[in-house]
């Protein structure tokens, strides 16, 4: 089984480690890393253990791959200014499917229009993980998979995927109505992720112990937006979520991460979406709407700050 991570930051290369571990030939593009992936591989610090994960490959574009793989596995940011489609062309082949383990909803259709004739699977990822340093990754906690076709539909291919990631010991469980688990995964995002930069840097604990009552304001929004797009939620998804949360360790999210590094944040594809998506359905989403209007004023700071 022949596989193309596309983006070997903290999920492409915690997860590409585990797909070769369970006897995948994994092959890596690696940009801001590549000197030391390319030399060393990358060294995972996990809670499944710690090893050195050597790429079969280690790419600085994806057309450099030769042979084109069974799977194009894109774990990059989803963000206005990177182009996925011109990223992976490179290395789709006719037989080749596409997955894409990103954050945000409404996210598939852009990579649909580009690759109509391709199998495309959609892929969430519930994992606390960080890149430490170049070939570095630290798995904190978690790391379940959910994956299926879009925009609906478990194949072959899926299950095939779902076997790889539980023979290297992460669950990943095939998906019926992917779209759906999307929606359920923004339940947790759209709060925590924006509410982290805003709040100055605070963890995913401290936010939910003195703003609770926001936070469930917040994923009652994108519960009735789901539903709005004839998705509806399990009844207790809001619930379930706190709960979760409370028993995490102190977690800075991707979106504080990428802040305090001066990168670009991912707020249109976990926020932006899901507002629009909620003013295209006509659902009121008052609270989103002013979290995402805060979160574009910190973006605009953040450009004027890199300016200077």
């Amino acid at each position: 089984m022949k596989v193309l991570i596309v983006g070997a930051g903290a999920i492409g290369g915690f997860y590409g480690a585990l797909l070769a571990k369970a006897g995948a030939q994994v092959s890596l593009v690696c940009r801001s890393d590549y000197a030391v992936v390319a030399e060393c591989g990358i060294e995972i610090r996990s809670t499944l253990g710690e090893w050195q994960f050597e790429p079969a490959a280690v790419l600085r574009e994806a057309g450099e791959v030769g042979e084109s793989p069974d799977y194009v596995v894109l774990c990059t940011k989803v963000l206005p200014q990177i182009d996925r489609a011109a990223l992976i062309k490179g290395a789709v082949g006719p037989d080749t499917a596409i997955v894409l383990i990103q954050n945000g909803v409404e996210i598939e259709e852009e990579i649909a229009r580009a690759f109509p004739a391709n199998e495309l699977i959609s892929g969430l990822a519930f994992v606390c993980t960080s890149r430490t340093a170049p070939g570095q990754v630290w798995h904190q906690a978690y790391g379940n998979l959910m994956l299926g076709n879009w925009p609906s539909g478990v194949g072959p291919r899926v299950s095939v995927l779902c076997e790889l990631f539980e023979s290297a010991g992460i669950k990943a469980r095939a998906m019926e109505d992917i779209v759906a688990a999307r929606w359920r995964k923004c339940v947790w995002n759209a709060p925590f992720n924006p509410l982290s930069v805003l709040s100055g840097g605070l963890y995913t604990s401290d936010i939910l112990s003195t703003q609770e009552s926001l936070v469930r304001q917040l994923m009652e929004e994108v519960c009735t937006i789901a539903a709005a797009t004839g998705h509806p939620l399990s009844a207790d998804v809001v619930d379930r979520n706190i709960a979760d949360t409370r028993k995490m360790p102190p977690y800075k999210t991707s979106m504080l991460l990428d802040f305090e590094a001066g990168r670009p944040m991912e707020t249109e594809a976990i926020l932006g979406n899901a507002v629009r998506a909620g003013q295209r359905e006509q659902v009121p989403v008052p609270h989103l709407e002013t979290v995402y209007a805060l979160m574009k004023l910190r973006e605009y700071q953040q450009e004027q700050n890199a300016r200077r």
